[in-house]
This record gives structure tokens, C-alpha cells and sequence, in this order.
């Protein structure tokens, strides 16, 4: 089981206990803190990961919660983790095999339409033209404008953040950060040049524009409208029509994995053997293979630092001191800086900026399913055992106006659960038969919106929550009549589940932080890895 094959020895941790002093101390073993412990250990540090829980892989986990079904918990694709992290971890060395689709996204219709893209170039200009056209033709000139714009951001992601030097320094280590700082800036303009005048203007209208402004720019059709605003909305408690939630249907059409990169390269590849468990069980044997250190049921209560401000270990909830040169932290910033790190080190306006952060937009309920047979959705007109394009695909239920998805919005923002979930679903077992029995499959429902706190009720009722998984199910019987009865069992995460199991800071108001899995995180630690790495 993935239980066992993600977590280290019970003997190991005297071994922690016995080294007197490490290089870095990596607290949480999520996808991105494995990744940068990694990097570090190849470059000759002593490197220790402390993980809460009984495994490592944060958000992206595989767990078989009913017997014979391995669900990848939270994150269920892969795609923004970059390139080179893949490449010069050697990950599909260390066991990572990826699932390739027969197609990548599909839009049932109760009308008995459907739309189904990423076969190839040629069907998906017949596939939109069969609702508009004119937006077939729009389709592609979109998906350039996207790829261009994708690459100016690649550069950024990339990049170490160009971060003000602090405290006392040398007159090299002062040149060196400023010439590292005009490397940057002088890199990006020259990027931003290359957008030129007409494309820069389409790049910040894309940035700061409602979604629902830009598609409407773009097409007519009410369904192909619909399917793309997904992808701006997904993880978050953002409506299409706020300001700025153009840039997340940019962020996640940002994903590039074996070359394949266009408009829909978030779903293209993505799917992993074994469930998104086997992402960081690769990352954790290449990290263990450069000499990591990684104990799992080790829960970090403190940051330790000197009287100087300088962080100098940890201590474990078991009382424990551990010391290093410095600590990464791949806890969400609010755990980090407001529970983790005593308050006197930090400057008042940064605890303040981190306090009031807005974390308020986790507004996702993950449902994994167990099903006995494949849901047959009656646009498609098929009905067959054996899976066809469409279950492999990204599935959009209640994805079929723009309308729709400000509805749902609309529910959440008033304090109760859609009455219309939209959904993300995937079939993962359709491509990969070792997570489910023989003709049994696994069902992946990412669900919006359900708030923290509903007004109406509590997660913690058992009650309340079957009605919202009930009402998830009665929605995919519409389209895929028998689904209700084709259930076994299913797994549920609330906002507030997500928070206690995972440690996605959810609750009041505060930034959202939803670790897709796709390696955005490992962009932030970075930057720490390089000077260390330096020093």
C-alpha cells in the first residue's frame, strides 16, 4: 500500500535525534518541500524533512480508503510542475509513468449536445463548429494568444524571486544581489519587449479583466464559454465576473509536460500511474537517493531562533530540539509566520500583511467515488463497458453557461452550499487499471462552491454532509442516468477537512493556498535553495 511505500522506519528517528546539527530542516514533506530537499541534498547539505502525517505528499497523496480503491485525495492531475524539476530529479526514473488522455476536456449538455476537445486540431475545429463557426475559427487565435503569453510567464515561474537583501551584508554579497536583482528586471523587460506594445496591453487586459469580459471578447457560443470560464474559477471562491480572475484561466493553461503545451495542456498527460501518491513517492526516492532524511508522524511545533532573529531548528511536538542552519518551511504562510515562527522576530507590518491575507476563497469539497461500473452519459448516445474518449477526458458537469457557474458562485457568497454544484470530474482507472478492481473504477469530483462555515449547517454533521455528496451524485444522474446506483463508497473533503487533515489553511479571511500539485510552491523555496546552495 501507499501508506507503507511513503513512510520511513519507526527506528529512524533516534537517528534524527542523534545528528547534532543539520544544514536545513525542511518542515512538511509536501510535493514542493520534497523538491527543494531534494535539490539541496545534491549539492552536498545535510537535509532533514519533517512530515505531520503518517505519509509524505501533502496534497498529493494516494490513499485506498475503501479496499481495492486508491484514490489520489486532493490534487487528481498533474501539470504545473515544471520541466526541469521532472528532468533533473530523473522522476521517471524513480517510478513516474504519465497517462496520456484520448481527449482532454468534455462538456455534456442536458440538451443531448456535447463538446468534446482534444483529440486533435482538425476534430476540435468540427467539434466547436457544430455550436458556432465563428468560434471555431476564434478557438485558435486564442489558444496562440495563451501560448505566447504562457511563456513570458514560464520565465517568471523559473526564476528566482528577485527578494531585498536583509540585514547586514558584504560588499561581494551586496554586488552579487544587485547584479542577480538587474538580471532579472533586465531579462523580464527584454520579455516584455518581445510581447510588444499591442500584446502587452492584451497580456494586462487578460490580467486584471473579469473572465466572463474576456471570453465574451473572444466567442458566442454559451457551452465553449462555459467550458473555458472553468479553468478560471477551479479551487477558489472566485465568481467569473470579479476583476483579475482572468489571470487564473491564464494560470492554469500554464501546464507543459513531455512538450505537449496548448490551450487545454492542464488535462493533456496529466494523469499518473498509481494516483498522485506516485508523484511524491518519485520525488521522495530521488530526494532520499541524494541523502534526505525524511520522518513522517513528526509534527513541528516551534521555529527556533536566536536572539539575533535567525532561525536555528525546530521543536517537535514531542519536545524535541532540532538544530540547523536554516529552516524552509513548506506550511502554508499563515502556518508558517503565525503559528510556527515566534512573532517577536517578525516586523509588525509583514504579521499583519500575513494575518489579514485572504484565505477565504478555498471554497472546493473533493468527493472521491468508488463506482462498479463506468457512468454512461446519454448525449453520447454509446453505452459500452470499455471506456471511450470521454471518460478520459476532464468532465464539466453543470459547466453549461457562464450563468450557471455565477449561480453557484452566488449560493456560497450568501453562506450555504450550491444548490448546483459545477464540477470537475475524471476517471482516472479509465487509463490506469492498478488504483481499482477489475470493471470498478475511480471517480474524481472536484466540486464547487461549499463555504467554510455554511449558514445553514456544519460539516461536522454527518447529515449535512451526505446531503451535499447526494446532491453532488443526484446532478451527475442527470446527465449519466444509473450513476447514483453504480456508487459503492466515497471519501469527502470539506474546506475544513482540507485544513485538519492537510494543512490548507481555509478558515476566516485569508489568502487561498490549494496546492494543485503542478509545483508552483517549489518557485518560492527556490530562491532559498540558491543561496544556500551558494553559501
Amino acid at each position: 500500500m501507499w501508506r507503507r511505500s511513503l513512510t520511513t522506519s519507526a527506528g529512524t528517528t533516534t537517528a534524527l535525534k542523534q545528528k547534532t546539527k543539520w544544514d536545513a530542516i525542511v518542515v512538511g514533506g509536501g510535493h514542493n518541500g520534497l523538491i527543494s530537499a531534494a535539490y539541496l541534498a545534491r549539492a552536498g547539505l545535510s537535509v532533514a524533512v519533517l512530515e505531520r502525517r503518517h505519509l509524505v505528499g501533502g496534497a498529493a497523496v494516494t490513499e485506498e480508503l475503501i479496499p481495492g480503491f486508491k484514490f489520489s485525495r486532493c490534487s487528481y492531475l498533474l501539470s504545473l510542475l515544471r520541466p526541469q524539476i521532472i528532468r533533473e530529479l530523473e522522476l521517471k526514473r524513480h517510478g513516474l509513468k504519465l497517462l496520456k488522455p484520448m481527449a482532454s476536456s468534455f462538456t455534456p449538455s442536458l440538451d443531448g449536445r456535447y463538446m468534446l476537445l482534444g483529440q486533435s486540431d482538425e476534430q476540435d475545429r468540427l467539434e466547436i463548429s457544430k455550436f458556432s463557426k465563428r468560434d471555431a475559427d476564434a478557438y485558435f487565435r486564442y489558444e496562440a494568444q495563451l501560448q505566447k503569453f504562457s511563456k513570458f510567464l514560464d520565465f517568471v515561474l523559473d526564476s528566482p524571486t528577485p527578494e531585498i537583501l536583509q540585514g547586514s551584508a558584504s560588499t561581494v554579497d551586496w554586488l552579487r544581489h544587485k547584479l542577480q536583482r538587474s538580471k532579472f528586471w533586465a531579462q523580464c523587460m527584454g520579455h516584455t519587449i518581445s510581447l510588444g506594445q499591442k500584446g502587452t496591453v492584451d497580456l494586462m487586459e487578460l490580467l486584471l479583466s473579469p473572465t466572463s469580459k474576456v471570453l465574451d471578447k473572444w466567442f458566442e457560443s454559451t457551452l465553449l464559454k462555459a467550458t473555458l470560464a472553468g479553468d478560471a474559477i477551479i479551487g477558489s471562491m472566485m465568481n467569473i465576473n470579479t476583476p483579475g480572475s482572468g489571470y487564473v484561466l491564464l494560470h492554469h493553461v500554464m501546464g507543459e509536460t513531455d512538450g505537449d503545451r496548448n490551450i487545454w495542456s492542464s488535462f493533456i498527460c496529466r494523469h499518473v500511474e498509481g494516483g498522485m501518491g506516485a508523484v511524491s513517492l518519485a520525488i521522495c526516492k530521488a530526494a532520499k537517493e541524494a541523502g534526505v532524511h525524511i520522518e513522517t508522524d513528526t509534527e513541528v511545533l516551534k521555529v527556533m531562533v536566536e536572539d539575533s532573529g535567525r532561525a536555528n531548528g525546530v521543536l517537535l511536538a514531542d519536545g524535541t530540539e532540532l538544530h540547523s542552519s536554516v529552516v524552509l518551511s513548506n506550511a502554508t504562510p499563515y502556518k508558517t509566520f503565525m503559528e510556527l515562527v515566534p512573532p517577536d522576530f517578525l516586523p509588525v507590518e509583514f504579521l499583519r500583511a500575513i494575518k489579514y491575507s485572504d484565505y477565504s476563497s478555498q471554497g472546493t469539497t473533493k468527493i472521491n467515488v468508488a463506482v462498479d461500473k463506468l457512468p454512461q452519459f446519454h448525449c453520447c448516445k454509446i453505452n459500452r463497458a470499455e471506456a471511450g474518449p470521454q471518460h478520459t477526458a476532464t468532465i464539466h458537469i453543470g459547466f453549461e453557461s457562464m450563468e450557471e457557474i455565477i449561480s453557484a458562485c452566488q449560493d456560497a457568497c450568501n453562506g450555504i452550499p450550491s444548490h448546483r454544484p459545477v464540477m470537475e470530474m475524471t476517471i482516472p482507472s479509465s487509463m490506469d487499471n492498478t488504483i481499482s478492481p477489475p470493471g470498478k473504477h475511480v471517480i474524481s469530483l472536484f466540486t464547487q462552491y461549499t463555504p467554510y462555515k455554511p449558514s445553514n449547517g456544519s460539516w461536522d454533521n454527518a447529515a449535512y454532509r451526505e446531503s451535499y455528496a447526494e446532491r453532488c451524485f443526484n446532478l451527475i444522474e442527470e446527465y449519466a442516468p444509473g450513476f447514483c446506483s453504480s456508487v459503492i463508497g466515497y471519501d469527502m473533503l470539506t474546506p475544513p477537512d482540507l485544513e485538519r487533515e492537510i494543512g490548507l489553511t481555509a478558515n476566516v479571511c485569508r489568502r487561498k493556498y490549494f496546492p494543485w500539485c503542478y509545483g508552483y510552491g517549489f518557485t518560492f523555496l527556490n530562491a532559498t535553495c540558491q543561496r544556500l546552495v551558494k553559501s
